[in-house]
């Protein structure tokens, strides 16, 4: 039996997998959906996603880094989103509400990510080297959470809403007040937004 040689999807099914990808991850994470072409149609937070992936393409070539920033304005305009083109945004993310996001030029967003309405990935220096947070996998923000500089929020941990965190979280743990604190750290993985400490 002979290897036949498979080719390698082309970039229009790439694209058709992330959209669908996206749409199913949307779907599970907002009660208030009822269908892919519902979420397709109205979730601010998805368009913002889609563009801002247009305009990370865009970005990596030198030639095209002030049509990636004009494509990322727009997006800021029509959805309330604001992501520098140059941030690297993992799979399956989802915005919920998307009014009044904020992810700067150096963040690091990972897979399966979850950011409610206000949130900010910020700086708190004006080096030109890393100085916006990292998320990692299966990370959940909540509404109006700041989180500032080059700090690493671990695997599947919650920030709480309106905190404020400049200190490295732990993964699997809980991130609460100004400045944030770690409030326990869990030994198994609890699913988004289980703690009412988050809400507060």
């Amino acid at each position: 039996m002979t290897n036949v040689p498979t080719t390698p999807p082309s970039l229009f099914h790439r694209v058709a997998e992330r959209v669908r990808e996206d749409l199913d991850s949307a779907v599970a994470k907002d009660p208030a959906a009822t269908s892919r072409i519902q979420m397709a149609l109205v979730s601010p937070g998805l368009h913002a996603l889609w563009m801002h992936r247009a305009s990370h393409a865009l970005w990596r070539s030198w030639l095209l880094r002030v049509p990636a920033r004009i494509l990322s304005n727009v997006a800021r305009t029509l959805t309330g989103v604001e992501i520098h083109p140059a941030a690297v945004i993992g799979r399956r993310v989802f915005i919920d509400h998307g009014m009044g996001v904020v992810i700067g030029e150096t963040a690091e967003v990972g897979d399966d990510v979850m950011l409610y309405q206000g949130v900010t990935l910020g700086g708190r220096s004006l080096s030109h080297g890393k100085r916006h947070p990292t998320l990692k996998d299966g990370v959940t923000v909540g509404s109006g959470a700041r989180i500032l500089g080059p700090v690493v929020v671990g695997e599947r941990s919650q920030v709480g809403a309106n905190a404020v965190v400049v200190k490295d979280v732990p993964p699997d743990s809980v991130a609460i007040g100004v400045p944030a604190r770690i409030k326990h750290t869990p030994t198994v993985a609890h699913p988004p937004m289980e703690d009412p400490a988050l809400w507060i």
